[in-house]
């Protein structure tokens, strides 16, 4: 089993990804929810970390000095993150942003590794929709000695449209400059769950999979 694959039932046993009828943020009706809010104990946010690890090493393999985790879910994530990657033998640095300016002591706007204009970081979320929290993370990083984001990792991209009818995750990251890689996309979750007993449940059976495509059809993107 891949990583990917163990990820994905991983969601399903968190009960982060589930299948039914939510109205989401833009007012579109989906068939599936994602909610990464559930990595609520430690036994899961240590899980978790380990399968951004493994995304983060099948794309940027070593070549970075430390990954970056924009306030406040990002915070779990990157430290979670950096101790997975640590146990694989791989040391790297983690820093994450405050929200609120510290008035007091060094005054930094970030907490974590030494950022310098050489530092190579990878940016960590859980999920990435206007790109608008990214974009305020890379501010952040600009006035901290602007060091280099060589990517984005994500849990999962949802392979829906945005606005322009493109692939709204690409559309973000042609608007960045800089390659966003999902844990998994919606794509793989179809194929991998269909059919599928987990937690002795199908939760994806063919009149979900219907759904599912009848949605993506109206709004997903054409890699979906």
């Amino acid at each position: 089993m891949t990583y990917k694959q163990e990820f994905i039932k991983f969601l399903v046993h968190c009960n982060a990804l589930k299948f039914g009828e939510f109205t989401l943020k833009s007012g579109r009706v989906a068939p599936y929810f994602i909610n990464t809010g559930m990595f609520d104990t430690g036994h899961k946010i240590n899980k978790l970390g380990k399968f951004y690890a493994h995304a983060i090493k099948e794309h940027f393999s070593d070549e970075f000095d430390g990954i970056y985790g924009p306030a406040y879910k990002g915070i779990p994530l990157c430290i979670s993150a950096s101790i997975a990657l640590n146990n694989m033998g791989v040391d790297k640095g983690y820093v994450f942003n405050r929200k609120e300016a510290k008035t007091y002591g060094d005054k930094s706007t970030v907490v974590g590794m030494e950022l310098r204009n050489n530092s190579r970081l990878i940016l960590i979320d859980d999920v990435i929709t206007s790109g608008k929290a990214i974009r305020e993370s890379l501010m952040t990083l600009k006035a901290n000695n602007d060091p280099k984001v060589k990517g984005i990792i994500i849990s999962v991209d949802r392979q829906e449209r945005g606005k322009d009818n493109t692939n709204a995750l690409q559309a973000v990251e042609k608007i960045l400059n800089i390659p966003i890689f999902p844990i998994v996309t919606i794509t793989q979750i179809k194929e991998y769950l269909h059919n599928k007993k987990v937690n002795g449940k199908i939760y994806l059976d063919d009149a979900m999979l219907e759904k599912i495509d009848v949605y993506l059809a109206k709004y997903g993107s054409k890699d979906a």
